[in-house]
């Protein structure tokens, strides 16, 4: 024993473990491992324009999709809504996927893969992409309002993007209505 604690107050023994501690600290900051065992379930009901005199109508959707899996198994389905009053909301509805670090709910112009094919095809030089804010739980039915300033019409897919990983977890291609 005594022998053993000897070894242990050696300098390089402690530096050693100081550094296997930061990297241990650091490691489960960026993985994250906890999320694999924890669900996030948001329950949002379906979006509706502000009573204004100008909003005429009812909402539209414009486009819709089901999720294909990717990194992890995603599926649910998606709608891009337009409200009464003009504007844009992107709909998940019986969304499950894996939760993770860092996921993001991207419109993208991407063809949707399937399976490898498909995982790091959003964030290349080639297609674009808005992202429309963190993704709020990993389960469930969500709204993600699409920016004023942006066209959803110049988009032909939506992403659950890990941006920690730059990778998919699931996608789904907008096929457009009517």
């Amino acid at each position: 024993m005594g022998r053993l604690l000897g070894v242990l107050t050696k300098p390089v023994v402690i530096v050693i473990l100081l550094v296997g501690a930061v990297l241990a600290g650091f490691g489960l900051y960026w993985f994250q491992p906890w999320k694999l065992w924890t669900d996030e379930t948001v329950r949002e009901t379906l979006p509706s324009a502000t009573a204004t005199p100008t909003a005429m109508g009812k909402t539209q959707i414009v486009a819709r999709g089901e999720f294909v899996s990717h990194e992890h198994s995603t599926s649910g389905d998606v709608r891009l809504l337009r409200l009464a009053d003009g504007a844009y909301v992107v709909r998940l509805e019986d969304f499950d996927t894996s939760n993770g670090p860092d996921l993001r709910v991207w419109l993208s112009d991407a063809p949707v893969k399937e399976g490898e094919g498909g995982w790091r095809l959003f964030d290349d030089d080639v297609y674009e992409h808005v992202s429309l804010g963190g993704l709020k739980g990993n389960k469930g039915d969500q709204n993600y309002p699409v920016p004023g300033d942006v066209d959803p019409g110049d988009f032909t897919s939506v992403s659950i993007w890990c941006d920690r990983f730059n990778v998919s977890f699931g996608a789904a291609e907008l096929v457009r209505s009517g």
